[in-house]
């Protein structure tokens, strides 16, 4: 281990551009790769990926954006309603654990096949559904879904193109997730307005029919590879710093989806803004979010120990901003872009941070990865949700600014950016 003290590695950092450490051909530290990267890239296979991830990052959070109107459908409270959230977490955190030692044996392309007919049926459920039962259904088939994707996508993009085009490929896969913000919140939103909530789920049927249909032409035959056993990953997870590093990522992720979750109930009756309004103050965040996606990488050239505070720390404080700012529709619009923004750069640097340290098992790390997300995601909307139907949307935005808050701090005393070893 490092004698290096956690708040001094910035320095070591700046001016190195943020690639994950697996790519650092002259450490003995990390062993060779598995299987040698392509000689020439597979920028189709890659698209595929990101279209995956748009349709089931897009699936994912539209109930942020119709939560309202589904809730008065179904007779149920927006508190309710939000756990459809929550149980889509719930299912991807333990599908994201077990997918790599469940499929072992099973070539990558079959099984990426197989969440994105997941992702087909789940929202054809969710569109036809009768119930809050019918619905929740579908959504946990969902969450098999995204945490299984997730987990593997990361790795099987390194898989796709040669070494010095493998940052490029991490970056074309994450703007799946900020175009599907882009997406997901304004345009379901107003689609839901004009045709219904349902007929919005009918639409991301279709977003996933066409991704599956460009990965059955794209993709290659994609092996698995290294160990995928679960011992593996209690073996990362043991290795000094992961876990404190994990439980942060957790308090962030936790924070925003407390925010993002109740985002519309806050609009519409603490902003008192009408529905053209919450649509067009979710595109401002959308937009701010994929900025947010492009400016992670500067950023990370100056220092990933940084921007690991700095984005929570700001987004705290726009949410106390929300809370405390007297409420009028330019202001909030204003702090929900910049929080847009901030969280823009999150996942890029939680990933890089997490290639840097574990490089060796990208896989088995991404799970877990992806599992503390998605464990934060039912955290922050299964609280959030309590929070509000005792105390209303201002509340939860309170208590995501306190987590947020928290998770800086921990961040600056105890997180490593440096790899670590078995």
């Amino acid at each position: 281990m490092s004698d290096t003290l956690p708040w001094q590695e910035d320095a070591a950092e700046a001016g190195a551009l943020a690639l994950p450490a697996a790519f650092d051909a002259a450490s003995p530290a990390v062993p060779p790769p598995a299987e040698a990267s392509p000689v020439a890239p597979a920028w189709a296979a890659v698209g595929s990926l990101t279209l995956g991830v748009f349709g089931l990052v897009t699936a994912e959070f539209l109930p942020a954006s119709l939560l309202t109107p589904m809730a008065a459908d179904l007779g149920i409270t927006e508190g309710t309603a939000g756990q459809a959230v929550t149980a889509t977490a719930i299912v991807a955190l333990v599908a994201s654990l077990l997918v790599s030692a469940a499929t072992r044996g099973i070539d990558r392309r079959l099984v990426l096949f197989a969440f994105s007919v997941l992702l087909i049926v789940s929202n054809l459920m969710v569109a036809f559904a009768p119930n809050l039962t019918l619905l929740l259904l579908g959504r946990v088939l969902l969450g098999a879904a995204i945490g299984g994707f997730w987990a593997m996508s990361a790795a099987l993009a390194m898989r796709l193109v040669p070494e010095e085009q493998i940052p490029r490929a991490l970056s074309f896969l994450f703007s799946g997730v900020s175009a599907a913000t882009i997406f997901a919140a304004p345009l379901g939103s107003y689609l839901g307005h004009l045709l219904g909530w349902r007929a919005v789920f009918l639409l991301a049927t279709g977003l996933g029919v066409l991704a599956l249909a460009v990965q059955l032409v794209s993709l290659p035959r994609l092996p698995p590879t290294g160990e995928a056993k679960l011992r593996t990953l209690i073996d990362v997870l043991r290795r000094p710093g992961i876990a404190i590093g994990i439980a942060c990522a957790m308090l962030v992720f936790a924070g925003h989806f407390a925010f993002f979750t109740y985002i519309r109930p806050f609009l519409e009756t603490v902003t008192g803004v009408g529905i053209g309004a919450v649509s067009a103050i979710l595109l401002g965040f959308g937009v701010a979010n994929f900025a947010g996606t492009l400016l992670a990488g500067p950023l990370l050239e100056r220092g990933l120990r940084a921007t690991l505070i700095a984005m929570p720390l700001l987004m705290g404080a726009l949410g106390l901003g929300l809370v405390l700012i007297e409420s009028t529709p330019a202001a909030d619009t204003a702090m929900v872009a910049l929080w847009g923004l901030a969280f823009g750069a999150v996942p890029v640097a939680w990933s890089t941070w997490l290639t840097r340290t574990v490089p060796d098992q990208a896989e088995s790390a991404g799970g877990l990865l992806v599992a503390s997300v998605q464990l934060a995601i039912s955290v922050g909307a299964a609280g959030g949700g309590l929070i509000f139907d005792l105390d209303g949307a201002p509340a939860v935005f309170a208590a995501a600014s306190a987590v947020l808050l928290a998770a800086s701090l921990v961040i600056l005393v105890g997180v490593r950016t440096r790899r670590t070893t078995a």
